[in-house]
């Protein structure tokens, strides 16, 4: 059957038809993308989205969502809209519908899509495994964190707001990037280092170590000169940024108690080649006296230009199979 496969995060909302059957993502169609900031709410997003379709859609619908997924009033970590799933079918037209956790969709992402859609980082390179546990995070306007059960052939997500665990440095620079932030925030998370928005602090901190003014820019600028180079500052920024995700997402893995680790969202595809050469693969595995075990777990980047609407519409597939 044809579904509405939607993926809303803090920036961008998009939308695609998507082929599922027996529980499986059959095709995932092209993606429009839609500016939140340009819509006041998903249904006029999902109105203009119907207009671009020639005005008819499937009446079936997989939402997901960057927000915990509680109660009938759902508002989004990092953008103002409001969703209450009870409407969903007379403001959407769906008769059936799934709505799930932004990266609990990235978690059935991982489990249904192929080997080839994934790039090994770090630890052995073997597939993911096929029992067990993987971790899922990804640094985007926030850090989002999953993780996929599998055991005899069938898979089980598990959304989490991992990304909200409290941030633990380990060096002096670290330290000094905590005390900054400690300035406006009494308690930091992860998420304040590890994800798009946190390269501010970082290279903040770094500039005023350096004992350079310390210019107020926001993320998207800086983010642009570290993956140019043009800015030693932003460059030494992105670094840091590689070694925080390395360490978090050993943290998690630890937590999880692991057997694969898989770092999804935009920014990790945009870093690709930095994680590659970074510190991230140290970080990871430097767990003290379970290092050797760390080093077991094969830590890969997943490539699939759309995991959120794919997992979306797999998380669809699987409920209404």
């Amino acid at each position: 059957m044809q579904i509405v496969s939607v993926d809303i995060g803090g920036t961008h909302a998009r939308f695609a038809i998507a082929e599922v059957d027996k529980g499986r993502v059959q095709s995932l169609g092209e993606p429009v993308t839609l500016k939140t900031a340009e819509h006041a709410s998903l249904q006029t997003a999902y109105e203009a989205f119907r207009a671009r379709q020639g005005g008819t859609l499937p009446p079936a619908a997989a939402i997901a969502v960057a927000s915990p997924i509680t109660g009938d009033v759902i508002r989004l970590t990092n953008n103002p809209w409001v969703i209450r799933p009870s409407l969903i079918p007379e403001r959407l037209g769906a008769e059936q519908w799934t709505i799930i956790n932004d990266f609990g969709a990235i978690g059935h992402a991982v489990a249904q899509l192929p080997a080839g859609d994934f790039e090994h980082l770090c630890g052995p390179d073997t597939d993911l495994p096929g029992d067990g546990v993987t971790t899922v995070c990804g640094p985007g306007t926030g850090l989002g964190v999953a993780q996929v059960f599998k055991r005899d052939g069938r898979y089980w997500v598990l959304p989490t707001e991992g990304g909200h665990m409290d941030y633990a440095p380990l060096d002096g620079i670290e330290d000094a990037i905590l005390k900054r932030l400690r300035k406006t925030y009494t308690r930091v998370s992860a998420e304040r280092i590890v994800a798009g928005p946190g390269i501010v602090a970082i290279y903040e901190t770094l500039a005023e170590l350096e004992g350079r003014a310390v210019l107020r820019r926001d993320d998207k600028a800086i983010w642009t000169e570290a993956l140019d180079g043009t800015d030693s500052i932003a460059l030494a920024a992105l670094d840091r940024f590689c070694l925080a995700l390395g360490a978090v997402a050993g943290d998690l893995a630890l937590a999880q108690g692991a057997q694969g680790v898989v770092i999804a969202g935009g920014l990790g595809l945009r870093i690709k080649d930095k994680l590659l050469r970074s510190g991230f693969d140290q970080r990871f595995v430097s767990k003290g006296r379970f290092q050797s075990m760390m080093a077991a777990i094969p830590v890969k980047l997943i490539t699939h230009p759309q995991p959120g609407l794919f997992g979306a519409a797999a998380a669809f597939a699987q409920e209404h199979q």
